[in-house]
């Protein structure tokens, strides 16, 4: 039965984390492709692209909660079957130590594109219209804050990248 919940779990947490590794990568292909266009405003493909990108941050809370749930899980079923903790050897604790360390980039990473940089920009594209010429202050604000977003969603890709690679080493060694 440990097994069982064990990939169970499992299953969840790969799938959650291939979730939150790829959210930032087809983000950051959707601004690369948004780029070719140069920092002249196109309301409707602005449009498209900061609702596609905002409309994704459901999706990304949910799977950081699904990591956090089943990362949890792992150690509590382990602890449910065998009365005590798993002893963790140096690599197994430094992986560990690790990727927590890069889960916690990661969610400050998203946290701060969700409730800091996303806000100030639907409020500025607010201001845009399909019918007027947007002020150039605005334009560029717009695209500064859309820049400091890509920056972060840089790092926390990274930081997935990182996760996927320690990740094994929690379980084999």
């Amino acid at each position: 039965m440990e097994n069982f919940i064990y990939t169970v779990l499992l299953i969840f947490h790969n799938i959650a984390l291939v979730g939150c590794a790829a959210a930032p990568f087809y983000n950051l292909r959707l601004v690369n492709q948004r780029a070719q266009f140069g920092k002249k405003l196109h309301y409707q493909l602005d449009k498209v692209v900061e609702d596609t990108i905002q409309g994704l941050e459901p999706y990304c809370w949910t799977f950081i909660f699904v990591l956090f749930v089943t990362g949890f899980g792992f150690p509590i079923t382990y602890y449910a079957f065998h009365g005590q903790l798993k002893e963790f050897d140096a690599v197994v604790f430094t992986a560990f130590v690790l990727k927590h360390v890069f889960v916690i980039g990661m969610v400050a990473m998203a946290g701060t594109i969700a409730f800091t940089i996303n806000p100030k920009i639907k409020e500025v594209f607010s201001k845009f219209s399909p019918d007027a010429q947007p002020q150039e202050d605005m334009v560029n604000k717009f695209f500064g804050l859309r820049a400091k977003r890509k920056k972060l969603c840089k790092i926390c890709f990274v930081f997935s990248i990182l996760i996927l690679a320690i990740s094994p080493a929690l379980r084999y060694y």
